[in-house]
């Protein structure tokens, strides 16, 4: 007998064992299906922004989403006053970044002159441009006596003082009513909407495609159909050519092509982080507002706080009013004041938190600069994480009614702005319903609600230094801009309108 219990089974003849899975499935092909991914919420955002956007922005879609697919975007890095501000400047520069005001004004300054023929393609390099035409007194002590820059001439000093606000003032504009006589008014044929045009052409812009709901299916297209309550309505389009950077605003970045990351910000001597990171497109709605000295501002959108400090840094404002619409939304406003706001601003109340919904707030008549940074779909984010994401089905309802909503968020800043002041409205969404569609909605209800004068600025000639960083889509926008992720800088979206209120 042998020692070992170890048997051995002998191998049968297969015929004698029909297979028990013939006539049904493969086993191997039910295994695949059971270990295949499951379609993630992530994933439906992205099919759906393929329908969408792919028609909208044609053979662009590819470049800009491939650019989305990464996480993270490119920062730019907004130096904190209340702290060491000119021993950061020069640690940015010693990393090699870029001085967005230096940039802008060598690039504004070539166009105007027509010395250099540069079109954004032929940049390799802004940071060579910066130091050859801009006399920077840091720049000299940053780079050694043998790099290529440092004997080269260089032409603009530190102190030369950008362009005043009314060294490129607009032409007057005469006041009257909207749907009066418009023929004696600076008009921008190319950005108006035509009076006989029915706003159902934003149709093109929405997929045609159901979405499953908890009640069944939806139409997204049909969601849509108060667009045309404004397709009779026309509004006054004026050029801006300057964008103003306010003095004491520095914003950081690195050049085209540069995918240098910023390290994480220390603590300066005053006790407060040395700079805020943020994505590139950011900045963009804050400089459109043009903070001036003594400014009441109101942000009504708030959280998480990024866009409130860059206002605080431009050392202007008398009050800066920050609100959202939750408690949890409120603190994160709250934790970034703690991280990079001294003390100072509280003694002398500069800022102050509230919370509320932006479309209930009823301050009339005490705020020249609001930003209307709304809700949105959150292009980028939402192809990221499933948590929280809005196209979770059991926010379809939500997510359906955000241009709805955001329209009255805007309205409603329409209607407190003084005159003569001006409203901001962004989203990072790359849609033109949440874009340029909710704008127009939003300037016909405040016309009928308030009688106000509003003009909504082209900013397409102020902007265009920017344009070696920035990439602005060309989709036919009447009224606002969008800032695209591109593989060479990938910040956004970004979509920015402004809008001021003449009477």
């Amino acid at each position: 007998m042998p020692s070992s219990l170890t048997t051995t089974v002998p191998q049968l003849p297969r015929e004698r064992y029909p297979d028990p899975f013939l006539g049904k499935a493969s086993p191997h092909k039910t295994f695949k299906s059971v270990i295949k991914k499951k379609k993630t919420v992530k994933d439906k955002a992205l099919e759906h922004f393929d329908e969408f956007y792919g028609s909208v922005y044609g053979n662009k879609w590819e470049d800009i989403r491939a650019s989305l697919l990464q996480e993270q975007s490119k920062y730019v890095a907004v130096v904190n006053n209340f702290s060491d501000t000119e021993r950061i400047k020069t640690e940015l520069q010693l990393l090699g970044a870029v001085h967005l005001k230096s940039l802008y004004n060598v690039m504004k300054e070539n166009k105007k002159n027509n010395k250099k023929n540069i079109h954004k393609n032929d940049v390799q390099n802004p940071m060579d441009t910066i130091i050859e035409n801009i006399q920077l007194s840091e720049v000299k002590s940053i780079y050694p006596a043998n790099n290529v820059h440092s004997s080269q001439s260089l032409t603009l000093e530190e102190n030369d003082e950008v362009p005043t606000k009314t060294d490129y003032a607009l032409e007057p504009v005469k006041l009257q009513s909207i749907e009066g006589n418009l023929n004696d008014v600076n008009i921008d044929t190319n950005r108006f909407i035509e009076s006989s045009l029915d706003l159902t052409m934003l149709y093109e812009y929405v997929p045609a495609t159901q979405i499953k709901g908890l009640d069944g299916y939806v139409l997204e297209s049909e969601h849509y159909g108060f667009y045309n309550k404004a397709a009779d309505f026309n509004v006054n389009i004026v050029k801006e050519s300057m964008l103003q950077f306010p003095e004491h605003l520095h914003v950081y970045t690195f050049e085209k092509g540069n995918f240098s990351k910023f390290p994480s910000p220390k603590n300066g001597s005053t006790g407060v982080l040395d700079y805020y990171l943020y994505d590139g497109g950011s900045i963009l709605p804050v400089l459109a507002l043009d903070i001036q000295l003594g400014d009441v501002v109101l942000d009504m959108c708030a959280a998480p706080g990024g866009k409130t400090l860059t206002i605080l840094q431009t050392l202007m404002p008398r009050i800066v009013v920050a609100n959202d619409i939750t408690e949890s939304r409120v603190n994160r406003i709250t934790n970034v004041m703690q991280q990079y706001v001294s003390n100072v601003c509280e003694t002398e109340c500069m800022i102050h938190l509230t919370q509320g919904d932006a479309r209930q707030i009823e301050e009339h008549d005490i705020y020249n600069k609001i930003l209307v940074d709304v809700p949105c779909t959150t292009d980028r984010h939402v192809i990221h994480s499933d948590e929280n994401n809005i196209f979770k089905h059991t926010r379809i309802k939500e997510r359906l009614r955000l241009p709805e909503v955001q329209s009255e968020i805007l309205t409603n800043a329409l209607k407190l702005v003084r005159p003569g002041g001006t409203v901001v409205y962004a989203t990072c969404s790359l849609s033109p319903i949440q874009n340029d569609g909710v704008v127009h909605v939003a300037l016909k209800k405040a016309w009928e609600m308030t009688k106000s004068i509003m003009v909504v600025k082209d900013m397409s000639e102020a902007l265009s230094p920017l344009e070696y960083l920035y990439d602005f889509a060309n989709i036919g926008l009447k009224y606002g801009h969008i800032v695209v992720p591109t593989r060479n800088n990938n910040w956004g979206p970004m979509y920015f309108c402004k809008i001021q209120r003449v009477q």
